[in-house]
């Protein structure tokens, strides 16, 4: 039985719930089973009287979870139309031999809003009228086609999807095993008898005869390979082949081994160890072809042979002028697969894409961009630019398993290519219910990766996931979480969406142990939009995790501290685990020395905090910090009077005493351009703002006045009502406006943390604050900030502008009048 739990809602955070799952098998019943019940989930043991909703659901059939790239249909796959029940079966975890176990789901109904639709509820079963049988049966049977046609879109073989490209071409039968080859299978007799001839005849056949054997043997009836291999007479036979391994020729050698791919011989098989060493020695006579086809047939084995691999890129690195356009692409694909990027022959993979590029088929810029991700390959952007450029304008023709490796690539390289990603948001949205889960996954990371904010993905994104959540992995549930949290988009379908996922990350709990990053990755994409599952932290803030998390090979101590901390600000009611003490004050520290290192002496905040120190009396007015070390970007903090005066508070602030007067940046032209274009754009911060305006915001925008450096010029109303829209910027409906300015602890005192932001706090050409973003300023709110931003298009450009300009603007952005009458 899976009981599911929702425990509480924390105050003051509308969408905070906790969740908890406890999946048992049901092998006991009465008294016993109650007793486990109890001990297993003592919070549901001492719940008493209180009310709860009971739903039974049927679980998917015949569950498996398969990794199935040949899924990502073509666009002209038709969308699959869902069964009212499918998104409940998602559910469930325990299955019967014919598919149909039910599963007990329970929830507290003081938290009714993380509830699956009632829709997905199924009543118990009863004796029902005969017509109404029928019925039942017709739309089981249609349940079971639909369940059927899911399954296909889910399974797939993980081998030959990445090899598709080979069926494009007629040159690849030469360089590539096909196991779609048609053969005439041999009768069982006749294998008896070849076999019962080697008994007879052992070590007296012929190099010849032996090869022979071993392709006629291989045309038996595929379910009598595994008992073949077995087979006594069989292993006779690959000793005499062993022993006689240097007088065959190269070709029958060849086909020796691929009569084993055929038979699936298993990868340490000694007749293996004896053929990899002999073409090793072999190479330097024989062709390219014949190198790549054996490449191949050792991939097909799945056998690692990185010794043979290393003498296939020297002979290539030799003869790379002799490659023809499907040697070029298979070489590529034997890369990949291989994991591994010879460096002497990066430059010339990087001349050969651009040589054959617009003669590649789409289904071969796939290939490529696929093997150079999986044996991560560095590509210049130029390349990459042009790979895109024409993706973009032949999308419409690729299949979506080709593009998601283009995409890929895409984020790999983090190219922000604007027009492959706008004709993105045209062609994928209706593929999106006929994608595998994991296409859909790298699908939305790529988004989420290159900071790419596209409504239309998104929301086709989140309405076919929670009929297809069952099929993912821990990681997959992570990232959909955290590329749905970066965006800091929440779907119409929120609480569906967000209530399948956090249901998953529960039944994939025990592969955190192994995976711990995937944890830490859901909780934070789940934290940036204000959702906090209590048992999900718990778990992840305990010693035992944290403990596993030093044994991963990225760092997560800032994504713990980043975890806990948020907990601490915004969930006041949480009683779980926490980061120890010791453990947070190190982080703390090490995240504090990088800010002062990299952050602190940033030209663009350097300059705003000498600028406020001028306007303001002096250093112990401002003070350039993190007041959320864990948010991991830096403050002004200034504090205000009632009557709008400055309060010094910054008495003694090494940072300004020592970095201020010691760093002494310049900004030259070239530094600024770089501020304002960023690497990933051409476009400058007024094009930026452009494109993302509506044109009720440029109409509204026609009659601001540029600063032009007078006092006089800048006090306008426009100016005023430009700056009161700068005190809360629109990032999402979650940002609200703000409390009270007069706080409870002191309330004559209004606190400004002024946000000196940049282009990389925002979702690539628009004014979408990133997720991280949002939960700062919402915890800066929490604990009684006034957030006031200097956006990078508007504080950027006036770096260049005269000293007055820029004190004019800081002037009203710090004393807007709007900020003093709110806190009276």
């Amino acid at each position: 039985m899976a009981t599911v739990l929702i425990c509480r809602r924390f105050p003051r955070l509308s969408r905070v719930t906790t969740f908890s799952t406890t999946a048992k098998c049901k092998a006991e019943s009465g008294s016993s089973n109650r007793k486990q019940e109890k001990e297993e989930n003592p919070e549901t043991a001492n719940s008493g009287t209180e009310s709860v909703a009971t739903i039974q659901l049927l679980d998917p059939l015949d569950y498996r979870v398969l990794y199935n790239p040949s899924a990502y249909a073509k666009s002209r796959a038709a969308s699959l139309q869902h069964a009212a029940g499918n998104s409940g079966q998602a559910l469930g975890d325990t299955f019967t031999s014919s598919g149909t176990a039910r599963v007990q789901h329970t929830f507290r109904t003081a938290s009714s809003q993380a509830l699956p639709p009632v829709r997905n509820a199924l009543p118990k079963p009863k004796r029902k009228p005969f017509l109404e049988q029928n019925i039942s049966a017709d739309f089981s049977a249609a349940r079971t086609k639909e369940e059927a046609e899911k399954e296909k879109i889910e399974t797939h073989d993980s081998k030959e999807d990445p090899r598709i490209f080979q069926r494009g071409r007629p040159e690849y039968r030469s360089l590539s095993y096909d196991k779609f080859d048609p053969v005439d299978t041999l009768p069982l007799e006749e294998g008896d008898s070849i076999l019962h001839s080697v008994a007879e005849c052992e070590g007296s056949q012929s190099p010849g005869t032996i090869t022979d054997y071993f392709h006629k043997l291989s045309r038996l009836p595929v379910e009598q390979h595994a008992a073949l291999v077995s087979e006594p007479r069989f292993n006779t036979l690959c000793r005499c082949a062993v022993k006689n391994i240097g007088l065959f020729s190269t070709s029958d050698l060849i086909d020796i081994l691929k009569a084993c791919v055929r038979l699936v011989v298993p990868p340490t098989h000694p007749l293996l160890n004896a053929c990899e060493n002999e073409f090793c020695r072999r190479v330097w006579d024989m062709n390219l072809d014949q190198l790549l086809l054996v490449a191949d047939c050792w991939r097909c084995l799945e056998r690692s042979v990185p010794s043979y691999l290393s003498i296939l890129f020297s002979y290539a690195n030799m003869h790379w002028k002799d490659l023809t356009l499907p040697q070029f692409v298979q070489l590529v694909y034997i890369i990949g697969e291989g994991r591994r990027s010879p460096a002497d022959l990066a430059q010339k993979v990087e001349s050969m894409i651009l040589k054959y590029l617009d003669s590649f088929t789409l289904e071969e810029v796939g290939a490529i961009c696929l093997g150079l991700f999986k044996s991560l390959s560095g590509i210049s952007d130029h390349v990459m630019r042009k790979i895109a450029d024409r993706v973009s304008l032949q999308m419409e023709d690729m299949s979506t398993y080709a593009l998601v490796n283009v995409l890929k690539m895409l984020r790999y390289t983090r190219m922000d290519h604007l027009p492959l990603l706008k004709e993105l948001g045209k062609v994928i949205p209706t593929r999106i219910p006929s994608i595998n889960i994991q296409g859909i996954m790298h699908i939305t990371l790529t988004c989420s990766s290159l900071h790419h904010f596209d409504e239309g993905i998104m929301a086709a994104v989140a309405t076919s996931l929670p009929s297809k959540v069952a099929y993912c992995r821990s990681k997959d549930a992570a990232k959909f979480l955290w590329s749905f949290g970066c965006l800091d988009y929440e779907p119409p379908n929120e609480e569906e969406f967000y209530s399948s996922l956090i249901a998953q990350m529960h039944r994939k709990l025990h592969e955190f142990g192994k995976f711990p990053e995937h944890l830490l990755t859901g909780l934070l994409g789940l934290a940036f939009v204000g959702r906090f599952p209590e048992e999900l932290i718990n778990y992840a803030l305990r010693d035992e995790f944290v403990q596993k998390t030093r044994g991963s090979k990225y760092e997560l101590k800032k994504d713990l501290f980043t975890l806990s901390k948020s907990v601490e600000i915004e969930c006041p009611s949480y009683q779980g685990s926490h980061l120890p003490p010791q453990l947070s004050q190190e982080i703390t520290e090490m995240v504090l020395n990088f800010a002062e290192q990299e952050i602190y002496v940033r030209p663009e905040i350097v300059e705003a905090t000498s600028l406020l120190q001028s306007m303001l009396g002096g250093p112990e007015y401002v003070k350039n910090h993190m007041i959320l070390p864990h948010t991991r970007s830096s403050d002004l903090e200034v504090h205000l009077a009632m009557d709008g005066h400055p309060i010094p508070f910054n008495l003694k602030d090494p940072i300004a005493d020592k970095k201020l007067k010691d760093i002494g940046v310049s900004l030259t032209d070239d530094l600024m351009s770089q501020l304002i274009k960023g690497r990933s754009s051409s476009q400058s911060p007024v094009e930026v703002e452009n494109e993302a305006r509506t044109p009720g915001q440029e109409r509204r925008e026609e009659a601001r006045t540029p600063c032009t450096g007078d006092r006089a010029a800048l006090s306008g109303g426009a100016l005023i009502a430009d700056a009161r829209s700068q005190v809360e910027p629109k990032s999402g409906r979650r940002l609200e406006a703000p409390p009270s300015l007069a706080l409870n602890r002191q309330p004559r005192v209004v606190k400004l943390a002024i946000q000196v932001s940049n282009r990389n706090h925002y979702c690539y050409c628009s004014k979408r604050l990133l997720g991280l973003h949002c939960l700062k300023r919402r915890q800066l709110r929490h604990l009684g900030y006034v957030v006031v931003e200097l956006p990078f298009w508007e504080w950027f450009p006036l770096l260049k502008r005269t000293r007055l300009e820029k004190l004019s603007y800081l002037h009203y952005k710090v004393f807007n009048p709007v900020l003093l009458s709110r806190t009276g």
